[in-house]
Parts: C-alpha cells; structure tokens; sequence
C-alpha cells in the first residue's frame, strides 16, 4: 500500500502546517464530486413520495383522508415525518427535502468513510468510500431497494445513524454505538434493527451470536406455526386472510421470497461471496465485521422466508426482515478494496482472485456468479495449486485486466465518437465525463490515481489546484444532479392552479386519468387526497381495510384500465410477450359516468374534452387544454342506466 507520511503530517521539503488537512479536504472534495458525476437526486420519486406525503399531512390535515394514510400506515412508527414537516414549514416542500437528503447522504459517506479509516490506513478509507459511491449494492426482490438512495426518505436518516453508530464501534465507543442504535429505531425500526443487532454481533462474537441467531429463528418458527395454526384475525398473531394475501402479493411480490427471480439471487449470492473473501484475507476486526454481516443477512432471508411461506403471520410480512440485507451489501461494499488489496499481494493464485472480484462489481460484461465463485473456489485451494499452475495464474489475471482495459477503450471511443444520446442543458464536456464515469471500472480507476497522485505529491500545489479545479466545476455540474426533481408542490405550481384548487374541497378524492399519472401532483401541488395510484397502494402489507380498499377502487375503475396495484400479474404479462404492455383504455363520456358513480371519488382530471362543463387548464405546461371534471355534475348529468 502506499506510503502515508504525508496525510499523517510528516514534512517534507516544499510542505507546511496545512498540508495534512488540505489532501483529506481535497480527497473529501473528489468524493463529492464523484457523487455528483455518477448519480442525481430524484427528488419525490418513489417512496420518496409517500414519505413527503407523511410529513405533508401534518400541515395539511385534509390530506389525512387519503387512502394511503385513512386506514392507518407505518407512519405511526418512525419520528422522521414529523422532523421532516418541520423543515417544510420553514422552507417549503422542495427546498426541504433537497436539504435533508444532502445532510443524510454526506452524514452517510462520511460516516462510512469512518468505519474504513478505523479499519484501515487512510488510502483504503478513501478508495473504500469511493468504491461505496460507483458499486451500488442493491438488495430484495426486482432490485427494489439500495443503500443510500437517490430520494429522501427515513431510511436515509436510519441508514446514516446505523453507520455512524459502526464508526463509534470501532472507534472504541461501543457503548455510544449502541446508544446511537437503539435511538436509531424511532427513525425506521425496519432499516436500524439489522445494524443494531449487526453491533451486538460484534460484542457478542462470532459463536454466540451464532447461537443467538439459532434460536431466534427456532422462536419465529414457532411463532409462526403457532400463527397458523389458530387462524387469528386480531393482534400480535394475526394471520394474513386469502382476499388481503392476494392483493398483497399482487402489489408487493418482492415481500415473498418464492416469487424473486434467479438475477435477484445472483445479486445476494455476489454480497455473500466477497464477505466470505473478506473474512477469509481481513485483520481481526475486519473478519468479525464481515461475519457479522453475513449472519445478519441469512437471518434476514431466513426470517422473510418463514414469513411468506408459513401462514403468513402479518405480522413477519410486516417486518420484511429481508430488508436486513441492507448491512451485508453495504459491508460487502465497503471491504471490497482492502480485500482485493490482500489477494493481490498473498499469493500467485490472490492476483487472479483480486481481478475477478473488484471485476464482478465494476466489469458489465463479466459474468458475476462464476466469476466469483472461481475466486472463492481458487482462494481455498491456493495451497494445493501445483507451482507450475500457479506461475500462469498472474498471466491469467494481467491477461483479464488487458481484456478490462479493451473493453474500456472501446466504449470511451464511441462515447466521444458519438452524437450526444439526449438533449440536456450541460455542456457537452460534462456529458462526456459523465460517461467515462459511468463506467465503473474506469472510475474507480481515475480515483485510485487520483487518491495515489494527492497522497504522493509533495507540494501544496497539487492539491491547492485540485481543489480549484474541482470547485469550479461543481457549479456547472451540481445544478443538473440536485435539481432535477418533479415540480408539484412549488409555489409557482400551486399558484397556476389556483383555479382547481379553489373549486376542490379540501377532503375530496382526485383521479388522474390515464392512471399511470403520479399522485404527488393531486398530494403536493393540489393539496387535496389521490383516489388510487400504484404508489397508494403501498401500504396494503399494514392494513387489511387499505388493501380491500385499494381492490375496491381497482374494480370502480375497469372501465379505463386493469388495476394498476396487480405488479405481480403486470409482470407475469411482460415476461410472457416480451414488452411492456398498457393496459389504459381511453376515456369516453359513458367512462368517466361509471367511474364517477362511486361517491368517495370527487373529480377527475383528463385531457379528452367529454362535456359535463369541465374547468380547462389554460396555462402553457404538462396539462395545457387538460380538463377537471366534477363528479358530482356528472352523476346529476350522466343518463341513468
């Protein structure tokens, strides 16, 4: 590894008192802007949505009727939304939740950048902190969730206290690191548990926390049997009925473990294989972290596994236990540079083995799974590799990174050869170093020489002109990956469509039509309750009322659509014709009568001009000549069949 007197403070000629803090600020600076290249905030996307409208309806009340909230939500678990509404009553919903998933996701980097320093000299630190940037770690079924998302939500704050409690463990506080957990889980239970008990693993050690592990699965086994077997419809051990089970499973297929695909196995197999690599090369501390890791996974799938199949005991499904995963991926993450590290300078066979596992993270081309598990199977036999066979073993491994390295040209060249691939305001330059980044391997690559050139050089100027360079290019490149989130619930939108909103009662139901539109325009720009959207349909794991609600608003609204909640048959269909396929139908005047025939539904918004006096959007936008229909004029208009 290299040398590190300098970021330790040593002087050496031509250097000053700054210099031990300009190279970590410079490097801390070439995090950020790695992030900036690689990723951009999505803003109210996703659950991002649902949490913004959790905090939302803390100062909008009406939109407490909503259906995603009406029958009770998991909301009432997590301290987040509360703090969350707190800053958009004082900055507004965009300006705020921009703010905090900033806070969260440098608290989380920064965090994670000191775990590594704790573990390992600090260029590891650094290249593991970046590595944690460029290999994202996704866990679950159909890639649904990743460590340190692109939207905010409580996971964000979750995720960052569960690391920052890590940071304290191995910075000799395990006390506070255990504090910091425990209080950690009035902000997301869900996502802190695993990192909590990730913390008594490392306390406990390796055999009894095996032996714990055992029989708190035996327990849930029981507990689930038990379940079961009484049927219950009420309390701890209520078992989740077949009409509730099928919208479950239709809207959240990925709680069930029978219905992830090979892809999503071959994503955990890959966490699994590199922390069984780490524990085998890593120092103490680093083994035990990794072990940790992995126990904490397979009870994590163990668990989700017993819930979807045993049943199911809501309340199991409602912990999705195989969110614990979260911990193993991000540990997987994490060591990957200081295992590669020590493959690499171990043994003949560990430069082959290195190549092939930084590769499985960062080589698209490569297939993952045999890939490692020829480095997994090469580490645990290197004693037994003939010494003929092992002196072609580093040709092989310089012959894999020649192929990397081709593979690598090629693309750059028809990235600069190219015409641009979409419009974007940037500069075409930016665009370019967006997608030299974009290639993994090359930016881990452009890091790692980076972090050596900073750590090696011995003038101030090196990083004193790094540092400038990088400063006058966030400007130009910040704005395009922090402000591309969707407009509802600015001022300006609100004021466009003063209009609507004065004519819509504060608790009235609006639908979008065709339905595919998002909610957060009805939730954040009109103030008032969605009747159904696919992100509504969320919560139907928490409440047996929402998910007969949710199937019930389904049925009222046929005669445009199939029920957009049935992900799982959405899927099934795709798979089946090779496409995706909308099932939309158009909206016709005897349509949007029969839809408009269920009471809870208050207005209707769409493009198609059907009568019934609607009020026309005539501002220049996404819903220029759209129409709002009144259903209460429609069911008074429409002929009576």
């Amino acid at each position: 590894m290299m040398a590190m007197d300098t970021l330790h403070g040593a002087r050496t000629p031509g250097s000053f008192a700054l210099r031990p803090l300009l190279v970590p600020a410079c490097l801390a600076l070439a995090l950020l802007v790695l992030w900036v290249v690689l990723h951009h905030y999505t803003g109210l996307s996703r659950d991002g949505e649902l949490y913004a409208l959790q905090a939302m309806v803390r100062l909008r009340p009406n939109l407490a009727n909503d259906i995603y909230l009406a029958y009770g939500s998991q909301d009432r678990f997590t301290v987040f939304s509360p703090m969350y509404a707190g800053f958009i009553g004082m900055l507004g919903l965009q300006p705020a939740g921009r703010l905090l998933f900033v806070i969260c996701t440098v608290w989380f980097f920064g965090a994670a950048w000191s775990v590594a320093r704790a573990l390992w000299d600090p260029a590891t630190a650094w290249l593991a902190a970046a590595a944690l940037i460029i290999c994202v770690s996704f866990y679950g079924g159909y890639s649904i969730f990743h460590y340190a998302e692109f939207y905010l939500s409580a996971r964000s704050l979750g995720e960052a206290l569960v690391v920052t409690a890590l940071a304290l463990h191995f910075h000799g506080r395990p006390r506070l690191a255990l504090a910091v957990a425990v209080a950690a889980l009035a902000v997301h239970p869900l996502m802190v548990l695993p990192g909590l008990l990730l913390l008594i693993h490392l306390h406990l050690g390796a055999r009894r926390a095996l032996a714990g592990a055992t029989a708190a699965l035996a327990a849930v086994l029981m507990i689930a049997l038990a379940g079961a077997r009484m049927h219950a419809r009420s309390g701890l051990l209520t078992v989740i009925d077949g009409p509730w089970l099928e919208v479950v499973k239709q809207r959240s297929q990925f709680l069930f473990l029978g219905y992830w695909k090979w892809t999503d196995w071959q994503m955990h197999a890959r966490v699994f294989i590199c922390l069984t690599l780490g524990a085998l090369t890593l120092d103490d501390r680093a083994r035990r972290l990794c072990l940790g890791a992995m126990l904490v996974g397979a009870a994590g799938l163990a668990i989700a596994w017993i819930a979807g199949s045993i049943g199911p005991l809501a309340l199991l499904l409602q912990g999705q236990a195989w969110r614990w995963f979260w911990v193993s991926g991000f540990v997987s993450v994490l060591v990957l540079v200081p295992t590669a590290a020590r493959l690499w300078r171990g043994h003949d066979v560990g430069m082959l083995c290195a190549v092939l596992l930084i590769a499985s993270w960062t080589f698209a081309p490569l297939p993952v799974l045999p890939a490692l598990a020829a480095a997994l199977i090469l580490w645990l036999v290197r004693g037994h590799v003939q010494a003929p066979t092992a002196r072609w073993l580093p040709w092989a491994a310089y012959a894999l990174i020649a192929i990397i390295a081709a593979w690598s040209l090629a693309n750059l060249w028809m990235l600069f050869t190219s015409p641009r691939a979409q419009v974007s305001s940037e500069p075409l330059w930016i665009d370019r170093i967006r997608g030299v980044f974009n290639l993994q391997v090359c930016a881990l690559l452009i890091f790692w020489l980076f972090c050596r050139w900073m750590i090696s050089a011995r003038s101030t100027w090196a990083p004193l002109l790094a540092s400038a360079a990088m400063l006058a290019f966030l400007p130009r490149a910040l704005p395009q990956s922090l402000n591309r989130a969707d407009p509802s619930g600015s001022p300006a939108q609100a004021s466009e469509f003063a209009d609507w909103r004065a004519v819509i009662p504060a608790a009235e139901n609006v639908l979008i039509v065709p339905m595919r539109k998002a909610a957060g325009f009805i939730w954040f720009t009109l103030d008032r309750p969605s009747y159904l959207s696919v992100d509504q349909s969320a919560g139907v794991v928490f409440s047996r009322a929402t998910a007969m609600e949710v199937e019930r608003r389904a049925r009222v609204l046929l005669p445009i659509g199939e029920p957009d909640y049935e992900i799982l048959n959405l899927i099934a269909r795709d798979d089946k014709s090779g496409k995706p396929e909308d099932s939309s139908r158009p909206l016709t005047r005897d349509n949007l009568a029969a839809i408009c025939a269920d009471p809870v539904l208050g207005f209707v918004i769409a493009k198609e001009d059907l009568g019934f006096a609607p009020l026309r959007h005539a501002h220049a936008g996404d819903f220029k000549d759209w129409n709002l229909y009144d259903c209460r004029r429609v069911r008074a208009e429409a002929p009576r069949g």
